[in-house]
Order: structure tokens, then C-alpha cells, then sequence
């Protein structure tokens, strides 16, 4: 009805804004605006401060990186980053980033459905210690972790009978990268939970939806956006940590050696191309990764769209 009419009326104008649209006496204008009309100032002040510190910490690092790599040649480069040593490193990092992920986003959606919907003795207690890896160095969450998992460790010398080896193994790493990486779900994932009302629960049970039906088809869902976030979070942190694996791994090449190890090792080597190739790589695929996770992200927010 109104819009198509009143457009062609002289006085009347459409005004494409962030909000929709809008109609002026300003005739048969169409402008798009930059920003929504706001009753805070300080816009252009904000911005250009976001921007700057947007280029000078994260811009012009990375710019360094391409320009250095781009310097190598394009063969030089491919040989460096083809390197056996180097692959293997950038598989062990990448791969086992991705199993921590996983583990925390399983884990970390069940820890935080257990601290916002129920009520039990120690629950703050609980909620403090989920950020204690924020806090904790990761030097000392590491030395922590290799002395449980090492074989004489009070968990190590329980696995070691059994023929389970963690410490000095990728599955160390998987370990140390779960303990860092467990708050970035849970704390994304909570304030989702928590602005859940239990009435909707109640409505599919009353629908007839037995508990599997309403976690799979009602909860879980609006919490996927959520839950995505969290995951790329965990993902990223894992793929450059060091504190807390070098100690933990046992930096064996060709079986426990990190890739951002390797970075270093090839600067103490005055190695630089070859530190350079590998920065390159796992910064392209890293961006490929995070770009798939997004891509997802937007169509879970586009297809599930929870309304409180």
C-alpha cells in the first residue's frame, strides 16, 4: 500500500536508512545514509579512534607479515612451506585445535546449561573457576598439567598400567588446549541460556515434545549462533597457544611439535623466511577456517532466530 503510492507524489521522498525506510519532503530523492540519526555524539571521534587502533595493532602487523612473505618469491615460499617438518607442524597445531574445540563446545554448552538452569551447593564456586584459565599464566597451567599426565603424575601413574600415555603426545596437547580454551564457550554460550524462558520448555512439553525432541529442536537451535561463536574463540586461542603446551607436549619434531614452536625455533635458527612462510600459512589458514565458521554462523542466525 502506502510506500509505492506516496512515492510518486511530489513531496514525497524515500530515504534509505540503516533502519528502513523513511519519508521526507525532500521530492523524489533516494540517499543512503552513513549512520542512524543518535542522541550520543562523539560518532566520528569513536570511529576514528576504532580505526586507528584497528590499523596499528592489527593491520599493520599483519601487512608486515604479506610484504615479508611476498618477498620470498613464489618458490622459495612454496619450498619453505611445503617443508615436511613444517606440514607436520601446522597439522599437529591445526588438528588438534580442532579436537579441543569440539570437546569444548560439547562440554561448555553442558557446563553452562548445568550453572544457569539448576541450583546446588559450590555452584558460584563452580562459576568462579571457569575463568581461572583467563587469569592463570600459561606457563603455569602447563607445568601444572604435565606434572598430573606425566607417568609418575597422580593421573599419569592411573593411565600408565593401562597402556595410556597423555604427556609428551598430541593427546597432552589436546588437553592443555581444552583447559585454555573451555571458558570462551561457556562464557558465549550462558548469557544465551539464561535469557531462555523455562515457559518454553513448558509449551513443547505441553505440545507433546518428549525431552530429546525439545533440547534438539528448541534449545539447541537459538543456541547455535552462540555456540559457533564460542567454538571459533576456543579454535583460534588453540591454534596459537604456546605457555601451555611446550611443557606438556614433549616438542618432539614429526610428532608433538607445535607450529608457533617451530616459529620459534626458526627465529633462534636466524632462519627468517622459513619463520616467515610458516606465519604466512597459518595466518591463510586461519582466515579460510574463521571464514567457514562465519559463513555457517550468519546461516544458523538467518534460519534459527530465537524470539524471547
Amino acid at each position: 500500500m502506502g510506500n509505492a503510492g506516496l512515492e510518486g507524489q511530489p513531496g514525497f521522498g524515500l530515504v534509505y536508512g540503516e533502519g528502513g525506510f523513511d519519508l521526507s519532503g525532500h521530492g523524489d530523492i533516494r540517499r543512503w545514509r552513513f549512520r542512524q540519526p543518535s542522541v550520543l555524539p562523539g560518532f566520528g571521534l569513536g570511529l576514528g579512534i576504532t580505526l586507528f587502533w584497528l590499523v596499528l595493532i592489527i593491520l599493520i602487523p599483519l601487512s608486515g607479515l604479506v610484504w615479508r612473505s611476498s618477498s620470498l618469491g613464489w618458490s622459495q615460499f612454496i619450498t619453505l612451506a611445503l617443508d615436511t617438518r613444517t606440514l607436520n607442524a601446522l597439522k599437529i597445531s591445526f588438528g588438534t585445535a580442532f579436537v579441543a574445540a569440539i570437546v569444548n563446545l560439547v562440554f561448555g554448552v553442558i557446563l553452562a546449561w548445568v550453572l544457569v538452569r539448576y541450583r546446588f551447593p559450590g555452584k558460584r564456586v563452580i562459576d568462579a573457576m571457569v575463568d581461572l584459565p583467563f587469569a592463570l599464566p600459561t606457563a603455569v597451567a602447563g607445568i601444572a598439567l604435565a606434572t598430573l599426565y606425566a607417568p609418575n603424575g597422580w593421573i599419569g601413574s592411573l593411565l600408565a598400567p593401562l597402556g595410556i600415555k597423555i604427556a609428551f603426545t598430541p593427546a597432552g596437547i589436546v588437553i592443555a588446549l581444552i583447559f585454555v580454551g573451555l571458558p570462551f564457550v561457556v562464557r558465549t554460550v550462558q548469557p544465551i541460556m539464561e535469557e531462555i524462558d523455562k515457559e518454553v520448555e513448558e509449551a513443547a512439553a505441553t505440545l507433546g515434545a518428549s525431552r530429546f525432541q525439545t533440547i534438539s529442536r528448541v534449545l539447541l537451535p537459538g543456541l547455535l549462533p552462540a555456540g559457533l561463536t564460542g567454538f571459533a574463540l576456543a579454535f583460534a586461542r588453540g591454534v596459537g597457544e604456546y605457555g601451555s603446551v611446550i611443557f606438556i607436549a614433549g616438542n618432539l619434531p614429526y610428532v608433538s611439535e607445535i607450529a608457533p614452536l617451530l616459529i620459534v625455533i626458526r627465529l633462534e635458527e636466524f632462519n627468517y623466511p622459513a619463520a616467515t612462510a610458516i606465519a604466512a600459512v597459518m595466518l591463510i589458514i586461519s582466515f579460510a577456517m574463521l571464514l567457514v565458521i562465519n559463513s555457517i554462523q550468519a546461516w544458523s542466525r538467518r534460519r534459527y532466530v530465537y524470539v524471547a
